[in-house]
C-alpha cells in the first residue's frame, strides 16, 4: 500500500505535467504510449476492474524499463489526471474513473518529483 507522502507526490507530478501536456491517460492510449518508448512514469489503478490489463502493463513496463507506481484507487487517479469538474468552491465533481496514467513529460522540477524519484531509486534496489 502506498504512502500518504508517495501519493501526495504522485498528486503533484500529475498536476505539473498535466501543465506541459505530458498525461496520456487510459488503457488504450497508456499501453500505446508505453510501446512506443514514450512513458517515463506509468501510474497504475490497483483496483483496476478489467482482468489481465494489470499484469499487461506490468509486464510492458517491465519489457521497455518503465517505473510503475500503483495507487489504491481509479477514482482518485482519475482526479489527478484531470478528469473531473472543479466547482466553485474548488472541489472535484463528476470524477471519471482512470485504471491506468503515463506521464511522458514531468515538465519542471519539483519537491514530488524528487521525493517520486528517490522512491523509485529505493524500490528498485529493494527489488534486486
Amino acid at each position: 500500500m502506498a504512502d500518504t507522502e508517495l501519493l501526495q507526490a504522485i498528486q503533484e507530478v500529475l498536476k505539473k505535467a498535466l501543465i506541459f501536456d505530458g498525461v496520456t491517460k487510459g488503457i488504450r492510449e497508456s499501453v500505446r504510449c508505453i510501446e512506443a518508448g514514450q512513458a517515463q512514469l506509468v501510474i497504475l489503478a490497483e483496483d483496476c476492474d478489467q482482468p489481465g490489463i494489470p499484469s499487461l502493463v506490468e509486464a510492458l513496463c517491465a519489457e521497455q524499463s518503465v517505473n510503475l507506481v500503483k495507487v489504491p484507487e481509479r477514482k482518485q487517479l482519475g482526479e489527478w489526471a484531470g478528469l473531473c469538474k472543479i466547482d466553485q468552491e474548488g472541489k472535484a465533481t463528476k470524477v471519471v474513473a482512470c485504471s491506468c496514467v503515463v506521464v511522458r513529460d514531468f515538465g519542471e522540477q519539483s519537491e514530488g518529483l524528487n521525493y517520486l524519484l528517490e522512491y523509485l531509486k529505493e524500490t528498485v534496489a529493494a527489488s534486486e
